[in-house]
This record gives C-alpha cells, structure tokens and sequence, in this order.
C-alpha cells in the first residue's frame, strides 16, 4: 500500500510519537509511507526511517483556514502521480483535510481520535471523520459515539503501542538505567541525589500539573531532598513556575522544556505520574512502563486501561491533592513495592501494547477500507 499520514507538525508530542512507531512498524511489513505536514524537529527520525515527507502549510487550528485549501490542492497532483492508495489524518484540520482529498481524489480516508474533542456544531455538520475511525481507546469510542453520534460500527478500538523494545534496561530487563548512567543524566538535569517524582506531558491544564506541584509540599515534609521533574512546554508554564513557588516548593520542582528522547528522562525518575484530569491513552504512562517505572495516576478514561491498582501502579481520584501525595509517599518510601509495580507494568504493556500489535490491527483497518 501507498499510505499517505496527515499532521499539523512534527514536533514532539503523543501524535507524532504514534506516527512515528505505526509508519516505521508498517514499512518494516513492505508498505510505503508518505507524510505531509508543517516541518518538525524530529523529522529527522522520519526521515531515518524511510518515511517520505511532503511539506505543506498546515500548521493551523482553523477548520476554515485557507492553508487547508492551498494543502489540499498540492497533495491532490502529488497523491495521483506516487498513486497513494489511502489518507490517514490524525487531527481536526486534517481531518477536512482527508476529506477533500478523499473528494478529490477519491482516495480512501481513516482517521485516528488521539482524545477528547469539544462538542462544536461545526463537527457536526461537517464530521470528516472519514470512512474509519480508529479510537485510542474504550473511552474514547464511547466519547465518538455520544458526543458526536459517530456510528460505533464505523469506529475500531486500536490502542497505541510502542516499540518496547526501545525502553529496555540493564541486561534486557525492565529494571531502569544503571547507577552511573541514572547519576550523570540526574547532574545534567540539575537534580540532587534524592528521590525523583516525574511527569512528561504537555503542560495544559487537563494534564493536572498544579496537582503534583500542591502534592510535593507534603512530600517534601517527609522526603526533604525530594524533587519533581516537569518534562514538557505549553500555556501553563509560567502559572506552573508561578505556583511552585508561592508554594514554597521551586527549589525542588525542575522545568525541563522537552526532550527528543524522552528515556533520557524516565532513567532518572523514581516514580512517574500523571495526575490527568482526562486522558485518552496516555503514552508517556506506556513508556514509563516500558521503562520499568512504578506509576501514580488518576483513574480517568484510557488510563485505567494501563494501570491496574495496586497490580502494577497506583490509582487515585483526579485533582485529589491528598491521595495523590499518599501515593507518592507510599511509593517513594516503600522501593520494594515500587520495583514491583514497575516490573508488572513493563511485563503488562509489553504483552498488550506492542508496536507489532497496533500496527497489525491498522493494516487490517486499511485492508477493509480498500476493499
């Protein structure tokens, strides 16, 4: 198959990562493989993986913008003369996007529903959701349908998968990185030699940032030398910045902008959390996982589709300060539970959230579509 991926940017984020892991996953299965999008920082990694890339100027969240035009009349000639075969969008604009090419051309569209959108009349009369529509998650299919009324036979529950293969430890366990190795990246973030609570998401409200901030005050009541590392950009930065200090606690909260490999950062962590207020997923819970990492996260959405409580990871109500840093110190204080918990997650998504798996449900879905 000639399969072309439609995304607003390259830069790193959930989408990008998932394009990443599905397109280099199906040219490994003999299938070519198109991107087009604005330029990002890891096309390179595309690039390295046999992807081609199609520049367009989609960088825009207006459903209505011209760019989205202008993007769909140079991939129109560019999908007739390299005789692409099916359009995959990833977001709303190329959600339209798809739509048009699939006018235009005639080309078969999918599209892929990362989370949780807002029920807009827009979205209604204009759905675009193409003639698939794969869902991330349980949750999420239950979001497509009632919310949008998008009919459940037209979507198929695919979870993201990651090439765990990536996030092995010493001696191809799920342990994390060695002493010495954990050592220098903790010198080179700026850590102390204490205890480290991490997070990597973009830092938007729904991630529950403000949470884990108010939760370390408790924490570094009994754990002194504690610290919080924050991996991530977005709008609430500086309230973030703004918070930890008026609470006291900036001296051990770290701001790390991003990271292109984000287990530079999960081999100096502890113990991962994601205190989400709604979440579709949640790959970087996966490849903390992956990682060998004990996890602290609210049971919202797909996220109870990865943490079992008390299983492999540790449940807590969302935008609950108090339970959120019980947990935290259970696990921080109790390391025997924590490698365990970490083990059980590692064992956990390499079993059902391989890069293999997804990428062989998605093929099945593009099969179907084309024939």
């Amino acid at each position: 198959m000639n399969i072309l991926y439609l995304s607003n940017h390259l830069n790193v984020g959930g989408i990008t990562s998932y394009l990443l892991t599905l397109s280099s996953g199906l040219i490994k299965r003999g299938h070519n493989l198109y991107v087009a999008s604005s330029t990002g920082e890891l096309l390179p990694k595309f690039n390295k993986a046999g992807v081609n890339f199609i520049p367009i100027p989609i960088r825009t969240k207006n459903e209505i913008s011209p760019k989205i035009i202008a993007s769909a009349l140079k991939l129109k000639s560019i999908a007739r003369r390299e005789k692409i075969d099916l359009v995959h969008s990833q977001t709303r604009t190329t959600q339209v996007l798809g739509a048009l090419l699939h006018k235009f051309c005639g080309l078969a569209h999918i599209s892929t529903c990362h989370g949780f959108f807002k029920v807009r009349f827009s979205r209604r009369l204009f759905p675009c959701w193409g003639q698939k529509v794969i869902a991330i998650s349980e949750s999420v299919r239950d979001h497509l349908v009632k919310d949008f009324k998008v009919d459940d036979r037209d979507i198929v529950v695919i979870n993201n998968g990651i090439d765990v293969e990536k996030f092995r430890g010493e001696k191809n366990t799920c342990l994390p990185a060695g002493r010495e190795e954990r050592e220098q990246r903790k010198s080179k973030f700026g850590l102390n030699q204490g205890p480290v609570v991490g997070i990597v998401a973009r830092l938007a409200d729904v991630k529950g940032h403000a949470y884990l901030i108010k939760a370390m005050k408790p924490v570094l009541e009994r754990i002194a030398d504690a610290q919080l590392l924050i991996v991530g950009e977005g709008r609430m930065y500086k309230k973030l910045v703004d918070l930890s200090r008026t609470l006291g606690v900036d001296k051990s909260v770290k701001f790390i902008p991003r990271l292109s490999d984000t287990r530079d950062a999960f081999s100096v962590i502890d113990v991962f959390a994601m205190p989400s207020l709604k979440e579709g997923l949640g790959l970087s819970i996966m490849e903390a996982m992956a990682s060998g990492l004990a996890v602290v996260a609210s049971g919202v959405g797909g996220i109870t589709s990865l943490i079992k409580d008390r299983v492999n990871g540790l449940l807590v109500e969302p935008a609950n300060v108090d339970q959120l840093a019980k947990a935290l110190l259970e696990l921080l204080t109790n390391f025997s539970m924590a490698q365990s918990f970490g083990i059980a997650g590692c064992d956990f998504v390499r079993k059902n959230f391989s890069q293999e798996k997804m990428v062989e449900l998605t093929e099945e879905v593009y099969s179907e579509c084309l024939n």
